[in-house]
């Protein structure tokens, strides 16, 4: 059964599809979701009230006629911007999919009004269904078909992105940039602010400054985002929270649950049993 309490609702699995690492289906009326990142792309469609958001410090907002794309890497919040909430569906989709060359063009224009698009991913979600909650997985024929209307979303998505091929991508600087390999590299075990500078041949503090200008967060804070996501993964995978609290680097399941409530709205152990 999906994570409920009142007018809020969480499902999330992992579908074996090639290109999708999650699919997150939910109903907020509280939930903010502080500054984040992710290494996906976020397919987003609203089916209910609006979101507001931020992306790379410029506010958007999300509606149901819209087909929202957030591009990996760049920092992104947000919450409903009506009174009783919003309903979204969020498909994850890796590099398969999408080439990260084509974030820059995703980061000024992240609202696409593409009535078709948005047809072709309700379809995708509705196909996906079959390897929700109820379900184990896809068989044979669901499999084809949601890999068959993946290929259409993603191709028509490539279209859009391509139009705007003129836009230079967001590059962060280089230390920037060599900060956020180290913390992915390092996600898990750690590394300190020392190490990194050390490692970096950089001033701390000009560290930090950097990244957070590039990126929109502070590093700790991306940090703290890059566990939630290892989380997720493994706690669609089965793994039981405990454990996965120590794998991906917080101290115990009572900090994973901490900061896991703050950026999902939802306990691990409710986040899991939506599966």
């Amino acid at each position: 059964m999906p994570y409920a309490r009142p007018s809020e609702q969480v499902r999330a699995w992992r579908p074996a599809v090639d290109g999708i690492t999650e699919v997150f289906h939910a109903h907020f009326v509280g939930h903010a979701y502080p500054a984040h990142t992710h290494d996906t792309w976020t397919l987003l469609i609203v089916d209910d009230g609006a979101i507001r958001y931020d992306l790379d410090r410029h506010g958007h907002g999300a509606v149901g006629g819209e087909v929202t794309l957030l591009p990996p890497h760049v920092s992104h919040d947000g919450r409903a911007a009506t009174r009783h909430g919003f309903r979204k569906r969020v498909l994850y989709l890796d590099e398969r999919v999408l080439d990260p060359g084509l974030i820059g063009a995703a980061v000024g224009t992240p609202s696409l009004h593409d009535p078709l698009l948005r047809q072709r991913i309700d379809q995708l979600h509705r196909a996906l269904v079959g390897a929700g909650p109820a379900r184990a997985g896809l068989d044979a024929v669901e499999a084809f078909e949601a890999e068959s209307r993946l290929a259409f979303v993603g191709e028509r998505l490539r279209r859009h992105l391509g139009r705007r091929t003129g836009v230079p991508p967001a590059r962060p600087g280089r230390l920037a940039d060599e900060l956020r390999e180290l913390l992915d590299a390092h996600a898990g075990q750690g590394i300190s602010l020392r190490q990194a500078a050390e490692v970096l041949h950089a001033d701390p503090s000009h560290l930090v400054r950097s990244f957070t200008r590039a990126f929109g967060l502070p590093p700790h804070r991306y940090l703290t985002g890059r566990r939630i996501d290892m989380a997720r993964r493994r706690l669609l995978a089965g793994q039981p929270a405990a454990e996965v609290a120590v794998a991906v680097g917080f101290h115990d399941q009572a900090h994973l649950t901490r900061h896991f409530r703050r950026y999902l709205g939802a306990t691990p152990g409710r986040y899991s049993s939506s599966i």
